[in-house]
């Protein structure tokens, strides 16, 4: 065996400069002399080719040009993590051990921020390991827990430890560490590729504290969750991002503290799995970007009525999938405690070209929505919204056995599956009457032309105007069109308006960049201006 080469070289994660990569091979390679590593890379651009040389196959890779040879001299195999924590820290004789310089990282939407180098390499540097509380040794080679008992004696009081993207290799590694740390919060372990317990085994107190834990790029699925999950008794939020979760099983008696769950970027597919996971008590955030999924569908609830499923849950974000149909947007309205909605980027939001009516179909349908796509949604841009789907789809409710005589209003049962808060809306402003209804086009909302009155309410002078706009005209260009007029200019101008149907009300246009159409204008209103 080489010098200083592991006895337990095989099985092990190596760094070479910057890339990572798992020893397969540990050996001599036909006429060549010495003792060679053969390594799988984790980027199999860094590979040369599937392990064979020659003729001969001295290992196997996952990608056909993701492995090559390499001498052991030019193989990190890591260090342990109180060395990392000196070195880091400058609590070290060694002044130039490399490690990576982050000092925050991303769990969903949250960034945790950890005391690198960079921002304590002066103030720290004589600091006692034992006054330490946020600890980042991402990137500093991390392979082993050390010496038995040595953390807990020499750093007490760490909460907050970011050991992403090491040389971990096994979920034990990260026990043995844990265990050492009495009062452990926050833990981030993602980007190492980890071995993780395939049986039920008997858990330690290592994470009895435990809130936030991410295990992004660690190639975990979703039953090796559920084992190591029984050692997580008070977890609130848990990042599962970019893993090899697949399949979802029901976690009984476990997760059943946690508030936020991401699963982004693996590849579920199928959104009936999502029941699976729907009892977890106290789920408010869930994270399902780019998952594959194509519907969702709560088959406990019919039309109008609310799932027992997520009762919690009041962040879903199901961006970046491939959804196709408002029949999986329909079903959002039945979760009980929903707010909040990311939907970007799925082919049902193909249906319509333009945006401002796409967002008011999202809002009309859920009724309880309050931010969409990370938008805060205001009453009049709900109101706005419910109103016109309302008029919008008056036609087709007509069609299909609507009526304004709740005694003969009996739509179908596919209107009620397209369109299952039609009702309520009707109960809510009443049927659409039939004047509403005249030369309505389904599915838009643009360039339809307002009469106007314009009135000038403090300046008794100026004569009211009647004006054709469109409702797509934004309040800045309705500026720039009453500046011509007035010969004021619009950085001055104050408009609100006042409508028939607002009972005297006046409702104020101060936001330039929103059309017409979001406060619900209509043809016959009277638009107030003053300077």
């Amino acid at each position: 065996m080489a010098a200083g080469l592991p006895p337990d070289a095989l099985g092990r994660r190596v760094a070479c400069g910057t890339d990572y990569g798992t020893v397969r091979y540990v050996g001599s390679v036909s006429r060549t002399a010495g003792i060679w590593l053969g390594v799988e890379w984790d980027d199999p651009q860094r590979g040369k080719h599937d392990g064979s040389y020659e003729g001969t196959q001295y290992f196997k890779c996952r990608h056909p040009k993701g492995g090559s040879f390499i001498r052991p001299n030019k193989a990190n195999f890591g260090v342990d993590f109180l060395t990392a924590v000196k070195d880091r820290y400058g609590l070290n004789d060694k002044q130039d051990v490399q490690c990576g310089t982050e000092s925050t990282v991303v769990f969903g939407t949250k960034t945790v921020e950890f005391v690198g180098m960079d921002s304590v390499a002066e103030q720290q540097r004589q600091v006692q390991l034992n006054k330490l509380v946020d600890i980042s040794v991402r990137e500093c080679a991390v392979s082993h827990a050390g010496q038995e008992e040595e953390i807990s004696r020499t750093c007490a009081n760490m909460r907050h430890i970011n050991l992403s993207k090491n040389l971990i290799l096994s979920w034990e590694t990260v026990v043995a560490i844990a265990s050492q740390v009495r009062n452990l919060e926050t833990l981030n372990v993602s980007e190492n590729k980890m071995r993780f317990p395939s049986t039920s085994t008997f858990t330690s107190s290592a994470f009895s504290n435990l809130k936030i834990l991410a295990l992004n790029q660690t190639e975990i699925t979703w039953t090796e969750v559920l084992l190591c999950a029984q050692g997580w008794p008070v977890l609130e939020e848990l990042y599962l991002s970019s893993n090899n979760i697949t399949v979802l099983e029901r976690p009984d008696n476990v997760l059943q503290t946690l508030k936020l769950l991401d699963l982004s970027d693996n590849q579920i597919l199928d959104g009936n799995q999502l029941h699976l996971i729907a009892q977890l008590p106290r789920l408010e955030q869930l994270i399902l970007r780019n998952t594959g999924i194509s519907s969702i569908h709560f088959p406990d609830a019919g039309f109008g009525c609310k799932t027992k499923m997520f009762p919690s849950l009041r962040r879903l974000a199901i961006n970046d999938n491939k959804i196709s149909q408002w029949s999986s947007i329909n079903e959002l309205d039945k979760l009980p405690s929903l707010r909040a909605l990311q939907c970007n980027n799925n082919p049902f939001m193909d249906t319509e070209k333009n945006p401002e009516t796409l967002k008011q179909l999202i809002i009309a349908k859920i009724s309880q929505l309050e931010v969409l796509n990370n938008c805060e949604i205001l009453p009049a841009e709900r109101r706005g919204a419910e109103l016109d789907y309302r008029k919008i789809f008056g036609k087709d409710w007509l069609e299909a056995g609507g009526h304004w005589n709740p005694e003969k209003n009996k739509p179908s049962e596919e209107f009620l599956a397209a369109h299952p808060r039609y009702p309520t809306l009707c109960l809510k402003y009443g049927a659409p009457e039939e004047g509403e209804l005249k030369g309505q086009q389904p599915l838009t909302l643009k360039n339809q032309l307002l009469t106007l009155t314009i009135k000038c309410p403090e300046k008794p002078e100026q004569k009211p105007v009647e004006k054709k706009l469109p409702e797509s005209m934004t309040i800045q260009k309705v500026k720039g069109l009453l500046y011509r007029l007035f010969k004021i200019p619009g950085s001055d101008l104050k408009l609100s308006y006042k409508s028939s149907k607002l009972e005297g009300k006046e409702v104020q246009l101060d936001n330039d960049l929103k059309p017409l159409q979001f406060y619900s204008i209509e043809s016959g209103d009277c638009v107030l201006v003053r300077w």
